[in-house]
Formats: C-alpha cells, structure tokens, sequence
C-alpha cells in the first residue's frame, strides 16, 4: 500500500530536479545573453502581441519572436513601450531601434527599411456581439473608431476602397485599450483593427471583454518587423533569419494555443 507514496515522492523530487535544472539554464542564457549589444525594440500595447504582464514585463507572440530572433543574430533586445502615434520621432532621434508591434507593410514600403515578413494581418471590423452590422455596407452612416496611425485608419480615410460605404464619422484613438470601453459606451458602432488570429478575441475574452470580427475581412497584408534606415546595420543578417522565423511562429502560436486550451 505504500508503493504509490514512493512513486509519487519519486515523481516530485523528479519535478523538482527539473525545475532546478530549468533554472539553472535560464541563468546560464541570461548571463551569456548580458554581454550581447542591445537592440531597442519599439512596442504597441497590443495583446496577445506585445502586452504587460502582471509582473509589469513585456510579453507576447511578438516579443518571443524577437527575443529569440535576435539571439541568434547574436543582439540582446530590450523592449519598450511607446506611444504608437509618436513612433516614427522616436525612430528618427534614435530613442528606438526598430519597431515590432503587427506592424504590417502594405503602402508603407518605402517609408522604412524592413526585415521580411513573418505573418499575416487580417484587417477587420469588430463589433459588439448586439451589433446588428454584419458587412462593411452595414457601416453607412456609422462611427467607426481605429487607432491612431494604424493601416485601418488609412484605409478609412484614403477612401480607396469601394466597399467601404460613406460613414458618419471616424475617431482615431491614441491608445488600443481605449477602444473597448469606446465601443462599450456605445461613443462608436465599430472598430476597425489588425487581428493576427483568433488568439487577440480569446485574450479579450479571459478579462471578460467580449468583441467579435464581421466575417467581410478589410484587407490581408504581410506583417513585418521595421528597422531604421539609419540603424539598419542588422537588416541583411535578419533576412537570413527568414525561414528560421517561421519555425518560431509557428512554435509560438502552437504555444498560445496550447495555452488557450488549458486554461
């Protein structure tokens, strides 16, 4: 009767071995990562993304990317979070190496220099779940509020897409965390936003904040990491981290997934 205590005291001394032996190589790696140039990475508070956690840290699909990403470039990123409308001052007074927040390259080609694709953004609307709009034509006469210098925002106001009907009006918000409680007190009808997956609406959803996308997509481009052309020094090297990234996508997303199913 008392083989199982043994095998289970067995397993946690096991567990705990391991625990130490993780440790002990997340020392290893953050003492060998100290001594690698720094990278500063410019970040959006958008989660599951870039976004803080409870502990005040930087966290988030983008952030796990980058950070692997540029240790094996043999960089130490440090990331910060900036006002999204003020990136490009902080880019041109050095404030900030690059920035990787879904920032998505579509009509902004020659505006940076960048590092590749890495993913797709879907460009959609959300609304809340009582919304009766359905498509885009449902946005006559509507309000619809975006962030601030984002690609939904230009798509709204250079009026270039022919599906897009005549709306009542368009507010552009600073920050991405206001726009829930925008929408909520219903000061707009719909959010026109960037969402890489369905792993942004299962986020909302945990802090019982309940959006849900129209089926009629905006637009798909290509999201990209943007470098400096003045600290472009790392751009060749990170385009042989191209395929590599990949990997670390998909990696990473199986891993937000993995974690949406446990939790």
């Amino acid at each position: 009767m008392k083989q199982p205590r043994k095998h289970l005291l067995c397993l946690l001394l096991a567990l705990w071995l391991t625990g130490v032996l993780l440790a002990g190589c997340a020392a290893d790696t953050a003492d060998a990562n100290a001594d690698l140039p720094v990278i500063t990475v410019g970040c959006d508070n958008y989660p599951p993304f870039t976004y803080v956690n409870s502990d005040g840290k930087l966290v988030g699909i983008d952030v796990e990317l980058a950070d692997e990403a540029f240790r094996r470039m043999g960089y130490r990123p440090e990331f910060v979070t900036i006002n999204w409308a003020e990136k490009n001052t902080l880019l041109e007074n050095g404030v900030i190496d690059c920035i990787w927040s879904s920032f998505s390259m579509s009509g902004r080609a020659d505006e940076y220099t960048w590092a590749g694709p890495y993913m797709y953004s879907h460009q959609v609307v959300a609304v809340m779940p009582d919304s009766d709009i359905q498509t885009l034509a449902d946005l006559a006469g509507k309000t619809v509020v975006v962030q601030a210098t984002t690609k939904p925002e230009s798509l709204f106001l250079d009026g270039n897409d022919p599906r897009i009907p005549e709306i009542r009006a368009l507010h552009s918000l600073q920050k991405r965390e206001l726009i829930y409680s925008y929408l909520s007190k219903g000061y707009a009808d719909a959010d026109a936003m960037l969402a890489d997956s369905d792993a942004y609406f299962e986020h909302l959803a945990k802090q019982d904040l309940v959006m849900q996308a129209i089926a009629e997509q905006l637009d798909i481009t290509p999201t990209q990491e943007q470098i400096d052309s003045a600290n472009s020094s790392y751009a060749d090297t990170y385009g042989a981290q191209r395929s590599m990234l990949n990997a670390l996508q998909l990696a990473v997303l199986d891993k937000v997934e993995e974690s949406a199913v446990l939790s």
